[in-house]
């Protein structure tokens, strides 16, 4: 019997891409792995230009392409995580964006190193072609990530990664209401190897990943696998209390001394003021953003609806209720 492979593709108005991606994916299975079967997933969110309309077209002549239309634009994490929950593949390849800067020439060498034994064969990129300042505020949050949690994030490692169907189980069994995906494969172990490559520039179309999404991504990162920042704010805390007794204590000792310790004036006054200020703001923001994480995970309710499944019989449900709605099944 042959294995099946299944990729996932997130997209969001890529009617310039879409089909490029399928083409591709297709002529690189059909030369170079002619003995596996083929399962392409493309999660849309809510596209406003024609990609579905391509999408309905490709998924009428190829059974094996499947489509999850979302009823409107719930990110790249929440979509693609969706679109795992559909996979059937024996490995599934968690994210190939159909702007193919991950390249899918890999796909062969990926399920070769899976088949000699490898839970997670996860690509690096390793080189960048991309700016200055990108590579470097990456390199600052993996730094961080890595420093604070309690397991090893690989450096570069994204979603383009192809996990075994067991690993894919476990990932899917975290009822997480903003997954980030690199991380809860790392969280679940398994035997993992590393493949470095260049990321590639867009070459059509126009990259929907603003510095702000990019800053969400990394702050959602830090405080779902990491408590070093509640840590910190208590070790900070501490000092500064400790800070305040010794100079209390000294201030004492002077006075009786006869020393004393005259005012210099509004300066220390207003410094130290705004000082503490704004340390207690920076710890207030830091409990509101577990408080807003805990917040949206015990409010319930699906992550991601759906208004659309193509060429897509059933759904797998693991991951937790209320992860999706269950619509009425659709084919092409």
């Amino acid at each position: 019997m042959m294995k099946k492979i299944t990729v996932v593709s997130p997209c969001y108005n890529e009617e310039d891409n879409v089909e490029t991606c399928y083409e591709t994916v297709k002529a690189i299975f059909d030369r170079d792995l002619p003995n596996y079967e083929r399962e392409h997933i493309f999660v849309d969110n809510a596209s406003s230009d024609r990609t579905v309309e391509i999408l309905r077209a490709i998924a009428a002549k190829d059974p094996t392409v499947k489509v999850v239309v979302n009823a409107r634009n719930f990110g790249v994490y929440k979509s693609t995580f969706n679109g795992l929950r559909h996979a059937t593949g024996d490995a599934t390849l968690c994210m190939l964006p159909v702007d193919l800067q991950d390249p899918p020439e890999h796909i062969p060498e990926f399920v070769k190193l899976w088949e000699s034994g490898y839970d997670v064969v996860a690509g690096a990129r390793s080189t960048r072609e991309e700016g200055l300042v990108l590579r470097s505020a990456r390199k600052a949050f993996y730094r961080i990530v890595n420093g604070l949690g309690e397991f090893e994030l690989p450096p570069d490692v994204g979603e383009f990664q192809l996990v075994d169907r067991k690993v894919l189980d476990a990932v899917l069994s975290h009822n997480d209401h903003y997954p980030y995906i690199r991380g809860i494969i790392a969280s679940v172990g398994f035997r993992r190897v590393i493949i470095p490559y260049t990321w590639k520039a867009r070459k059509r179309g126009v990259s929907k990943h603003n510095l702000m999404m990019l800053i969400d991504q990394a702050l959602n990162a830090i405080f779902a696998f990491t408590k070093a920042p509640m840590r910190f704010c208590t070790f900070v805390g501490v000092g500064i209390a400790v800070l305040s007794i010794l100079f209390s204590l000294a201030s004492v000792v002077l006075w009786l001394l006869g020393i004393g310790i005259a005012p210099r004036g509004t300066t220390t006054i207003i410094v130290a003021l705004f000082f503490l200020s704004g340390v207690q703001l920076l710890f207030i923001g830091m409990l509101g953003e577990y408080i807003t994480a805990i917040h949206n995970q015990v409010r319930g309710g699906p992550s991601v609806i759906e208004k659309e499944r193509i060429n897509i019989d059933e759904v797998a449900t693991v991951g937790g209720p209320g992860s999706v709605t269950k619509l009425t099944p659709r084919k092409a």
